[in-house]
């Protein structure tokens, strides 16, 4: 295993530190198995085209309300 850093607020840090108290568990534990949910999600959903190409799915007037309903930034 790997050892990093990571830079947290303090409202992250107390949050962090609570579960891992809650738990019973290592505050890196807590980490590895958030950062294992979060990865495991996949990546979010993107369009293939906007208004282009062969998406018969997403016409160029619908982009903005399909980028709204699904466009996450993480």
């Amino acid at each position: 295993m790997d050892k990093t850093t990571l830079y947290l607020t303090p409202e992250l840090r107390r949050r962090l530190r609570d579960a891992a108290r809650l738990t019973g568990r290592r505050q890196a534990d807590v980490i590895r198995s958030a950062l294992d949910a979060y990865l495991a999600e996949g990546q979010p959903n993107r369009p293939t085209s906007i208004g282009a190409g062969e998406d018969r799915a997403l016409a160029a007037g619908d982009t903005e309300t399909w980028l709204r309903e699904h466009w996450r930034v993480r």
